[in-house]
């Protein structure tokens, strides 16, 4: 069988790649367990400095979870919330991870296909795409862990209508809804994201981090300490603020080295 969830390296560059193409890249609850787990492995990975999400062939980024194996894994209220718990904890890996992520998103992106995307940093799409979470043609909710990525993104206005209407829209509608970042015709998508990716690393791998980190803090306002906000000056003791000031005074490109 081949492995549900891959991993492709490229230098500093991750590629997960949600790997069921005959399934639209739907999620098996084995899948959402060993994305999860790539994706904390790619989090402690010091070499890495961006990580790419797509779904494998051209058909879908991901259509959701796969519901034919609900009756076995979703039938009841205990069921239902272990699998929730599952999901929560692989958007936290995902959401969490200390590298820039992005999403790459190709045809269908529904359902837990669109939540994953959801807890990228970045979402670039192709102009054929589709959105949307239909869950209430299945009597499902969105459990609050998997609600959490929806509302920091779109708000509670925009997620009453995706979640009342359970309608399925296109990639211009997504980027007005603040779904996604940019929308490229179809042919231009790699060429995008592969664009985007090399100039995520480029840049300081400390500095990514430590905006990640602050974003988070402030965006779910989190009390933090005086040795958190002190963080926020720890970028002027780093050997990477060194080079990349030399760099511009001498009017070359930097070498950092992520110290």
């Amino acid at each position: 069988m081949d492995e549900p969830i891959i991993v492709e390296r490229g230098g500093p560059i991750a590629t997960v790649v949600l790997n069921r193409p005959e399934k639209l890249n739907a999620l098996s609850r084995a899948s959402w367990s060993e994305l999860g787990r790539r994706m904390l492995e790619l989090s402690s990975d010091e070499e890495i400095r961006c990580v790419i999400l797509r779904g494998a062939g051209d058909k879908a980024f991901a259509a959701g979870a796969d519901i034919a194996e609900f009756p076995q894994v979703r039938a009841d209220s205990t069921q239902g919330r272990a699998y929730g718990e599952l999901i929560h904890e692989t958007m936290q890996a995902v959401s969490r991870c200390v590298h820039p992520t992005i999403a790459m998103i190709r045809g269908a992106c529904v359902g837990g296909g669109l939540e994953i995307a959801l807890a990228c940093d970045l979402r670039i799409a192709s102009d054929s795409s589709r959105f949307g979470i239909p869950i209430n043609r299945l009597g499902l909710t969105m459990g609050y862990g998997e609600l959490i990525g929806l509302l920091a993104v779109v708000g509670p206005s925009v997620a009453r209508e995706i979640l009342l209407e359970g309608r399925v829209f296109d990639a211009r509608e997504a980027r007005d809804k603040g779904l996604v970042h940019r929308v490229v015709a179809d042919g231009a998508l790699d060429a995008e994201v592969r664009t985007t990716a090399e100039r995520i690393v480029s840049g300081a791998p400390l500095v990514a981090r430590w905006h990640k980190r602050f974003i988070h803090r402030l965006s779910t306002h989190e009390a933090h300490t005086e040795a958190q906000w002190n963080e926020g000056y720890a970028c002027f003791d780093s050997e990477d603020y060194r080079e990349g000031l030399a760099a511009f005074l001498a009017k070359r490109e930097p070498r950092f080295r992520g110290k």
